[in-house]
């Protein structure tokens, strides 16, 4: 998979469905008949929300069975997030940290 743009970020978290279903992600492995379940959306369109959010690449898959389950990536939404920050705020005292901390872990 190709490096999340700030551009591919910005066009997932677009849409309420896909933030709502990236909320309930986060932390924990949900299965699309749960998340069907918790969000009152059709299975077909939850599928193709969850298509946008892993082709982003901001969720993580785990196939078992016939089943398939999503959890946030949440170290991808911290890269995309920091790409933001650089390019909109690079003068702002958090993008300066940012970019320090990740000059050190590189």
């Amino acid at each position: 998979m190709s490096k999340t743009t700030s551009v591919d970020f910005a066009k997932a978290l677009a849409d309420q469905t896909r933030q709502k279903i990236m909320r309930l992600c986060c932390c924990e492995w949900l299965s699309v008949n749960d998340i069907v379940a918790k969000t009152d959306v059709a299975q077909p369109t939850v599928s193709h929300h969850l298509a946008i959010l892993r082709d982003a690449g901001l969720v993580d898959v785990r196939e078992e069975g016939r089943q398939t389950f999503y959890t946030l990536n949440q170290a991808r939404v911290v890269d995309c997030c920091g790409q933001l920050m650089a390019a909109f705020a690079p003068e702002q005292k958090a993008t300066l940290q940012l970019i320090k901390i990740s000059d050190i872990k590189s």
